[in-house]
């Protein structure tokens, strides 16, 4: 889970919301991942998306059945979606999603009846990877109420 923390500050460091991921197989990673949705302004940028893709083309196949993913935050839908469909052995996750996690927190998509059944671990260094995630979205909070907005008003 370090490892895909490290993802998650590079994301932090080009302004894109802090989220990491890493594929593991047979103990080593395969694949590194992190967010980029909003640096390239492409819905589908999640860190597990990349993640799954590099991991695919490491090994020449869709098929991730002995591989673990590791990612700072639950996995939204289209994530978990992705998950499966790549047919992920084991997700470990930090930080719960309340507002859109779907493995516990709002769906449970991995429970439901599919071709492939994910085991999931959860809150893996949760109070880092939920850190990380707090101190973005108030810094960005933060930014916005003292930037363009703020300015504008000051020189009317």
């Amino acid at each position: 889970m370090r490892q895909a923390l490290t993802q998650a500050k590079k994301a932090q460091n080009i302004g894109d919301c802090p989220i990491g991921c890493v594929v593991v197989r047979d103990g080593r990673i395969i694949a590194r991942a992190y967010n980029l949705r909003e640096h390239k302004q492409d819905a589908t940028l999640h860190a597990e998306m990349i993640a799954i893709q590099k991991a695919c083309k490491k090994i020449g196949s869709w098929r991730l059945e002995d591989c673990d993913l590791y990612v700072t935050l639950e996995p939204c839908s289209m994530c978990a979606g992705a998950i499966i469909q790549a047919r992920v052995r084991h997700v470990y996750f930090g930080a719960p999603d309340p507002k859109a996690g779907a493995v516990m927190s709002k769906d449970k998509l991995f429970e439901r009846a599919h071709n492939h059944r994910v085991n999931f671990t959860a809150g893996i260094l949760k109070e880092e990877c939920g850190d990380i995630l707090s101190g973005f979205f108030r810094d960005l909070r933060t930014h916005k109420k003292s930037g363009p907005e703020s300015t504008k008003s000051s020189s009317l």
